[in-house]
């Protein structure tokens, strides 16, 4: 029989927390243990009961540790399937069940569905029909498949918010780059990481969580330091620069600038940044395309997949220094 862990990390957002923790308990299949990687001095309190073992572990730093986080509830864990789920992230009832079936057959990762929710959706409890009338998909990530699995082919849309992974695959992998800190790259890493080893990712219908909201700054511009930092890190294993989008976007809001000896980080965000980029209570996400496409003066009436690739070349610039 199949052993699953359940894996989260977390620092702060205790009400966030909360509901993850009844979400598993809610499960038509409940998991054999939850493990929480705690990046905060103190441990939460006040959890809801549950029928399965609840640990939480230590993992702190002067920065977010999400990569080591994740690798030290991995390390914890007793499953011989390891499912991921962020903090803000409520399980769907059957999360662990469609997981435990897409990945019967198969090794390798695989990515579930993500509903993103209001402000408020959660004021009185877990109620998932709610959930359901009231989540909606983010417009800037690639969907599920309309049925069963279907092969990932690009590991740049690995998001660790919601997946599961067997734990042989997982050991192949080594886990996540630990020598990212703060926000940002180390998913895209580690999907370059699984790519290069040739574990396969999969996207599958169901196994769906319901994005809890939170006040949140898209692009990312309270983390500008992390992100380059992390920007190039990325660079100096792989050859190239990830995170292009943010990185063109900051430049748009003339955060930083492309020089030839990398990112250069010209100041810091004001108060008409934050309001440019900060996602209100009606916004169920935020998005960064949403941001460029407001900046972006060069911008035609391109639309649709034409103005994706027009996007996308432009803040292409941003994957190497800039020429002489």
């Amino acid at each position: 029989m199949t052993r699953i862990s359940a894996l989260t990390i977390a620092a702060g957002r205790a009400g966030h927390l909360r509901n993850v923790v009844a979400g598993f308990q809610a499960q038509t299949v409940r998991p054999d243990e939850l493990i929480i990687g705690v990046m905060q001095d103190e441990a939460y309190e006040g959890l809801p009961e549950t029928d399965f073992p609840v640990r939480q572990i230590f993992v702190t730093g002067p920065e977010l540790p999400l990569a080591a986080a994740r690798n030290a509830v991995a390390a914890a864990a007793s499953g011989d399937l390891l499912v991921f789920v962020d903090v803000d992230c409520i399980p769907h009832p059957d999360l662990v069940s469609d997981y435990l079936s897409k990945s019967a057959c198969r090794a390798g990762l695989f990515m579930g569905e993500v509903g993103y929710l209001p402000g408020g959706a959660t004021a009185h409890g877990l109620d998932y029909a709610k959930f359901e009338q009231l989540a909606v998909r983010h417009s800037d990530r690639q969907g599920p498949p309309a049925d069963g699995i279907s092969r990932c082919e690009d590991y740049r849309c690995f998001w660790s918010l919601n997946f599961a992974i067997d734990r042989n695959s997982w050991t192949a992998s080594g886990g996540f780059d630990e020598r990212y800190v703060g926000y940002g790259g180390e998913d895209t890493d580690f999907g370059r990481t699984l790519d290069e080893r040739g574990i396969p990712i999969f996207w599958i219908k169901g196994a769906k969580v319901f994005h809890q909201y939170h006040a949140h700054c898209m692009p990312p511009i309270h983390q500008v330091g992390s992100v380059v930092r992390n920007a190039e890190l990325f660079a100096s294993k792989w050859g190239h620069r990830t995170m292009e989008h943010w990185l063109y976007a900051f430049r748009l809001m003339g955060l930083i600038e492309n020089a030839r000896t990398g990112i250069r980080i010209l100041r810091e965000p004001d108060e008409a940044d934050y309001a440019l980029c900060s996602q209100m209570e009606n916004m169920p996400y935020a998005s960064t395309r949403r941001v460029i496409d407001k900046l972006d003066q060069a911008q035609d009436k391109a639309t649709g997949a034409a103005r994706v690739a027009q996007v996308e070349k432009a803040q292409s610039v941003f994957l190497l220094p800039a020429a002489e």
